[in-house]
């Protein structure tokens, strides 16, 4: 089965891809940040027998962070699968076999569902959380308020449960100098608006849902769908405007002379230049798919190379492979 990088989507030329998170809790069991060792590995099997004994049983692994390298767990957090916290800790999750659900176990809440799908397919990929939400309502006695909706760790999060959210691609946007009033806009409509990587490193960014109570998740869905197209309308538009700009052009094609020969790479110089390349795909100037971006993206992080290659990489020798894996992918 294919990952989320690996097939075009709706917007997939602004929109990386869509992420659903459900949040359920155990009636009557302390949250996690109250629970002990005891506690916390019954939740384990209550919840790994849910899903052991339903007809997902063999699309799952359990896995736990101790028994893992460390690499390991890190490569799973680059790949937004688990927290970086939750990759330090002895922690718990199920993991699909094409990396496409996580559910994790012990977080802030009992059980934490992540569904991903590539480019604006919010809808499907809340369906998928929806109905391995099901599976665990059906096997375990979810605490729940008639008053209120789903209860959760934080207040912030109680009624559906639901995060949803969509990663954007959004070079054109930055280069105007608007993002933090788009921000600022985008909050008084419930939502946030932040950066993806460290100091906003290739101008992805993440659009997240702030309002969970009071609402049903159709509406949650609906709403971010329609401030998500209005964004990318935006962002459409001002990259419009770049095409007409020659120094822009000179620019995109000056960073994929870097790519294809630099023999070194920090994540960040990487992050930056892979996004002016997205945005030449766009602009019509390359024939690269988005799902070769993706997959760059998604598998030449630090943690994820150290653990691909089988061996203790320093950073110097990632920045190393991550040239040598790029140039290799952009000839």
């Amino acid at each position: 089965m294919k990952k989320r990088y690996e097939s075009s989507a709706t917007n997939s030329d602004v929109i990386m891809y869509s992420k659903a998170v459900l949040m359920r809790n155990l009636a009557h069991v302390p949250y996690p940040i109250k629970m002990s060792d005891d506690i916390k590995r019954t939740v384990v099997k209550k919840a790994f027998a849910c899903i052991k004994n339903s007809p997902l049983a063999q699309e799952f692994d359990l896995i736990n962070t101790s028994d893992i390298s460390k690499a390991k767990a890190l490569s799973y957090s680059e790949k937004d699968l688990i927290s970086d916290c939750f990759a330090k800790q002895n922690s718990s999750f199920l993991l699909s076999k094409n990396e496409d659900v996580c559910i994790l176990i012990n977080e802030e809440d009992h059980i934490k569902i992540n569904s991903f799908v590539s480019g604006q397919n919010i809808e499907e990929a809340y369906n998928k959380a929806n109905d391995i939400d099901d599976i665990f309502i059906k096997g375990l006695h979810i605490a729940f308020s008639d008053k209120y909706g789903f209860l959760t760790s934080s207040p912030f999060n109680l009624g559906t449960g639901l995060n949803v959210s969509v990663v954007l691609h959004l070079p054109a946007l930055a280069s105007k100098g608007i993002m933090s009033k788009l921000s600022t806009t985008v909050s008084k409509l419930g939502f946030v608006l932040k950066e993806m990587y460290e100091g906003g490193a290739g101008d992805f960014y993440i659009l997240t849902n702030t309002v969970t109570l009071g609402i049903t998740e159709k509406n949650a869905v609906d709403n971010l769908n329609a401030v998500c197209n209005q964004i990318v309308a935006q962002e459409r538009s001002a990259r419009e405007a770049l095409k007409e700009n020659p120094s822009v052009e000179d620019k995109i094609y000056r960073t994929l002379g870097i790519l294809k020969l630099a023999r070194k790479l920090s994540v960040e110089e990487f992050l930056n230049n892979i996004s002016f390349v997205r945005l030449g795909i766009s602009l019509g100037y390359f024939e690269y798919s988005y799902e070769l971006i993706g997959d760059m993206i998604y598998n030449l992080f630090d943690a994820t190379l150290v653990d691909s290659s089988k061996s203790d990489l320093t950073q110097s020798m990632c920045e190393t492979l991550r040239a040598q894996i790029v140039r290799e992918k952009l000839a």
